[in-house]
């Protein structure tokens, strides 16, 4: 039902896109060109063969906003569907691959669950949209700046990174407003409906005697966030001070620095052009773009607490810990070696990626840096949408190597945690023989 809901999208939005009068100003797109921007939203990926801004009438950017809205919402009610079911369904010691700490987080109305993510989602997305009006209403008037307001609040909260600008939010390096609301969007799409959830129950309780405790998960959401969000900041600042943010004031280069941590989180806007970025920043930009956001989101990648979970499986193996314990709780074994098996095939998944994008360009004859090709295919995989400006150039075997990507990281790393998980319910009762192997 999860996949086959995302290919029906995609089937209906590519038909639509190609044959549907009036959503261009240009000349018609391509069918592969078509599958690939419609994927692309449906996927809340943001690459781009097409400027939206300018190849794209007010009905076809709507049509793109709407593919963006039902690609978002449909992996927040899936996601979170999924992960009470399969919580409901399962025996105690078989919990979802990244909600093991649910037992402490709030109970959740299966029945009301969708209705709660989508009212959650306009809520977010309406008070955004009234932000950025106020913030651009000044500059371009009311009439001028509803639209985009809507829009961007939509397409960030979703972790799309689709612009009505054709340079995205480069036009707005000197509004720190703009870039604030942006970033608050992107990161609340990016924390979870859960972790949310968890969070206003905390607020309305703080005054009882005994207050809404947070759930493992969410702290450990919470606290990975806000280190892959605080700890890579100055670290673009310094790799870019005389660069890309050389002809900028003090207060733009904090804030366009801050921007560059938040917008990897699989959101795709940028504010500088990474194709004149150091190597260094764009190194780090596909480290944080493989973690991505968090389960139960609109964001891609692997996801926080998977890579939280390795690495503190690592260092409590460095002090010699049998147990991998955070917050003075222990997380179960079999949790970990599901974390452990997700990083593996994300990992190995990338590899190929980078792979065969360097292959069906080298093919087609475009050579080019190998750095590009892969942030163009680690972008894809983890549905982030930044791009060193290859998108557009890419052959048409690229393009098609893209558009699979963008699908397999949208639905594949769900797909593979529920089949971890539902597969513990059907294992044997039996093991073989143990038997050693030297590692290191």
């Amino acid at each position: 039902m999860f996949v086959g809901s995302f290919l029906l999208l995609i089937t209906l939005g590519t038909l639509g896109l190609k044959f549907l009068p009036g959503l261009r100003t240009a000349e018609a797109l391509s069918f592969t060109d078509s599958l690939f921007m419609t994927t692309s939203a449906v996927c809340v990926t943001g690459l781009s063969v097409s400027d939206l801004a300018t190849e794209f009438s007010l009905g076809g950017q709507v049509f793109m906003l709407v593919l963006v809205q039902l690609g978002g919402l449909g992996m927040l009610a899936f996601t979170s569907l999924l992960i009470q079911v399969l919580g409901f369904r399962l025996s105690l010691g078989a919990e979802s691959l990244t909600y093991e700490a649910q037992r402490g987080a709030p109970t959740v109305n299966v029945r009301h669950l969708t209705r709660d993510v989508v009212l959650y989602t306009f809520m977010i997305e309406v008070i955004g949209a009234i932000a950025l009006m106020i913030a651009w209403g000044p500059r371009d008037g009311i009439d001028q700046a509803w639209w985009p307001s809507v829009f961007h609040a939509v397409s960030a909260f979703c972790n799309a990174g689709f612009s009505t600008h054709s340079d995205s939010l480069m036009g707005f390096q000197s509004s720190p407003m703009t870039i604030m609301i942006v970033s608050a969007l992107i990161i609340a799409g990016g924390i979870s409906f859960v972790t949310m959830e968890e969070l206003w129950l905390s607020l309305r309780t703080r005054k009882r005697t005994r207050p809404h405790r947070l759930s493992l998960h969410s702290r450990l959401v919470l606290c990975v966030t806000a280190i892959l969000l605080i700890v890579p900041w100055p670290m673009f600042a310094a790799f870019e001070w005389y660069g890309t943010l050389n002809e900028m004031s003090l207060v733009d280069k904090f804030f366009n620095s801050m921007f560059l941590s938040v917008t990897p989180r699989t959101a795709g806007f940028n504010t500088i052009d990474y194709a004149a970025a150091s190597d260094s920043t764009n190194f780090l930009t596909i480290l944080l773009m493989t973690v991505g956001g968090s389960p139960g989101s609109t964001a891609g990648g692997m996801k926080t607490t998977t890579f939280a979970l390795v690495v503190l499986m690592a260092w409590s193996r460095i002090r010699g810990h049998e147990t991998t314990l955070f917050a003075n709780r222990s997380i179960p074994s079999d949790t970990i070696q599901r974390a452990i098996g997700l990083t593996v095939v994300a990992v190995s998944l990338m590899a190929i990626a980078v792979f065969a994008l360097a292959i069906t360009d080298e093919v087609a004859g475009q050579r080019g840096h190998f750095l590009t090709r892969m942030f163009e295919a680690v972008s894809a995989f983890n549905t982030v949408g930044l791009s060193m400006n290859l998108t557009p150039e890419l052959s048409y075997c690229g393009r098609l190597v893209t558009i699979v990507l963008m699908f397999v990281g949208r639905v594949g790393p769900l797909m593979l945690a529920s089949a971890l998980v539902i597969g513990r319910g059907h294992r044997g009762h039996f093991r073989y023989a143990y038997e050693d192997v030297a590692i290191g």
